[in-house]
C-alpha cells in the first residue's frame, strides 16, 4: 500500500496532572494522576498512515457498509483529523468508496464500504494479523505511562491496614511485617504451613490496600505488531469520568481507567505464560500475566506446586527484581523493554530451604511467615466464624474441642479449621434436622468427618 514518506514517528503527549485531594481520592489506594489528551492528528496517535489505514480496511472487510463514526468509535479514535485523514487516504487509492449518508450531518454519517481493491488489500492485512480492534499506542507511550502511575508513590499506613485485614486474626508481629512490605512496592515472600491465611492476607492487600484506579491501554504496538494488554478477565474496569470533568479533561479512549489490577496465578503457571504469547490463528500477541499486572500486585499461589521447576521459575525473576525493568521476545527474535512495576508475592507451603537458595531469598525485599494461630488466635477465629454462621459460641464446648481433637492427639491448629469444622457441623445439623449447636455429639461428627490421620 502507498504510504507517505515519514521521517520519524511522534509520540502522542502524555501530561501529569496535580495528585487527587484526601476529598477526591479513595478511601484506600492510590488515583492516578495521569492524564492522556485525545490526538489532534495523525502524528499524534504515534501510529503510521498504513497501520491505520490496515486496521480500518479490516473493519470494513467483516461490517460492509459502515458509517465514519462507527469507526472512529471502533478504533477509539477521534474522527477529526485523525479517522477523516484515513478514510481520504483510503479514497484516493481506491481501496473505499462512499456510498451514502446515514442521515446525520458531515462527513462521519457517510457510510463508507470497501472496494473490490481494497478487499484485497484487506486479505492481505488479514494475512498478517486478524486484529481489528481499538488502535494500539505505541510501545514507548505505554512504558511512559505505566512509569508515571508507579507504585512508588503508594504509601500505606496502620490505620489503613488495620481495615484492610480487619476481617481476619493477624497477630502484631506478622501484622507489623505486612506494612512495610506492601510500601516497598516490590517484592513479598509468604511462607508457613498451609491454611493459615497466606492467600487471604495476599488478596485483602490486592483489594483493599491497592485499590486505586490505572490508565492501561488496549493494545500496545511494536514493530507494527499488536500485543493485547486490556483484558476483562483479569482487569476490573470503572466507569468513565462523566459530566463537566469529561468535558474539562478528555481523555485518548484508546485508554481504559481499570482498578489497579490483583492477578493471582497457581500451579498452570508455566514459564511460556511469562512472556508474550502469539496466537497462531488471530496472529497478534497476547500480554503475560507480569505486563497485565503492571500498577498493582502479581500473586503466584501454592509456589513450588507449578510443573515447572521452581529454581527455573525464580531465575526467570532475577532481573526484574533487581532492574525493576523485563524483557519479553518477539518471533522475530527481538527483545523489547517493558516496565516491571509490580508487587509480587510469592505464597507457598513449602520450606524456603527446599525451594530456594540464600542468593535468590536475598533479593526478595521482604519474607514474611504466616505461622500456626495460638489458643488465643483460634479462639477469636472460632467466635467470628460461630457469629458470621449463626451458631451459638460456648467457651466449654470450645475447650472440649481443642481438649479431645488437638491437645490429646497433638494436631497442629490451623487457622482454617475453625472455618471447615462449623459448616461441617451446619451440614451434620441440617441432615439430622436439629437445631446446629456446639454440642459434644455434633463436635464429635464435625471432627471425625473432617480430619484424617496422615
Amino acid at each position: 500500500m502507498p504510504q507517505p514518506q515519514q521521517p520519524s514517528r511522534p509520540q502522542p503527549p502524555l501530561r501529569p496532572v496535580a495528585a487527587p485531594t484526601a476529598a477526591s481520592a479513595p478511601a484506600s489506594g492510590m488515583a492516578s494522576t495521569l492524564e492522556v489528551p485525545p490526538p489532534r492528528s495523525l502524528e499524534e496517535t504515534g501510529l503510521g498512515i498504513g497501520f491505520l489505514s490496515d486496521l480500518v480496511m479490516k473493519i470494513m472487510y467483516f461490517e460492509g457498509y459502515i458509517s465514519g463514526a462507527t469507526i472512529a468509535e471502533r478504533i477509539r479514535l477521534p474522527f477529526s483529523g485523525v479517522v477523516d485523514q484515513v478514510l481520504d487516504f483510503l479514497k484516493r487509492e481506491q481501496f473505499c468508496e462512499v456510498r451514502s449518508a446515514s442521515g446525520g450531518f458531515g462527513e462521519q454519517s457517510y457510510q463508507y464500504a470497501i472496494s473490490t481493491k481494497g478487499r484485497e488489500k484487506a486479505r492481505e492485512a488479514l494475512d498478517r494479523s486478524q486484529y481489528a480492534g481499538p488502535a494500539p499506542v505505541p510501545l514507548m507511550v505505554y512504558n511512559q505511562a505505566m512509569l508515571r502511575q508507579s507504585l512508588k508513590n503508594f504509601v500505606v499506613h496502620q490505620r489503613t491496614m488495620r481495615q484492610a485485614l480487619s476481617d481476619i486474626v493477624v497477630n502484631d508481629r506478622t501484622f507489623g511485617q505486612i506494612g512495610p512490605a506492601v510500601n516497598s512496592g516490590r517484592s513479598i515472600f509468604l511462607f508457613g504451613p498451609p491454611g493459615n491465611g497466606k492467600t487471604s492476607i495476599a488478596e485483602r492487600i490486592g483489594r483493599m490496600v491497592l485499590g486505586g484506579d490505572l490508565l492501561v491501554p488496549y493494545a500496545v504496538e511494536v514493530d507494527s505488531q499488536v500485543v493485547k494488554v486490556f483484558d476483562s478477565v483479569n482487569h476490573q474496569r470503572l466507569p468513565d469520568d462523566t459530566g463537566q470533568l469529561q468535558k474539562a479533561r478528555p481523555r485518548d479512549t484508546r485508554w481504559v481507567r481499570i482498578r489497579r489490577p490483583v492477578i493471582t496465578v497457581g500451579g498452570e503457571l508455566t514459564l511460556e505464560s511469562l512472556d508474550l504469547t502469539f496466537d497462531d490463528v488471530n496472529k497478534y500477541y497476547e500480554a503475560p500475566f507480569q505486563m497485565k499486572a503492571n500498577g498493582g500486585m502479581f500473586l503466584i499461589d501454592d509456589f513450588g506446586r507449578q510443573q515447572v521447576r521452581p529454581r527455573d521459575l525464580l531465575n526467570r525473576w532475577i532481573l526484574p527484581l533487581e532492574k525493576r525493568i523485563d524483557f519479553l521476545t518477539l518471533r522475530t527474535g527481538r527483545k523489547i523493554e517493558i516496565p516491571f512495576d509490580v508487587l509480587i508475592v510469592f505464597s507457598t507451603n513449602l520450606a524456603p530451604k527446599d525451594l530456594v537458595d540464600e542468593a535468590f531469598l536475598r533479593r526478595i525485599r521482604h519474607k514474611i511467615e504466616i505461622g500456626d494461630p495460638s489458643f488465643d488466635e483460634y479462639r477469636e477465629i472460632f467466635k467470628r466464624v460461630c457469629e458470621t454462621k449463626g451458631v451459638p459460641y460456648d467457651e466449654k464446648a470450645l475447650g472440649y474441642l481443642l481438649q479431645e481433637f488437638y491437645i490429646k492427639r497433638r494436631a497442629k491448629l490451623r487457622a482454617v479449621h475453625p472455618r471447615d469444622l462449623v459448616d461441617q457441623l451446619l451440614d451434620i445439623a441440617r441432615y439430622m434436622n436439629v437445631e446446629p449447636r456446639l454440642t459434644k455429639d455434633l463436635i464429635d461428627r464435625a471432627c471425625q468427618a473432617y480430619f484424617v490421620e496422615l
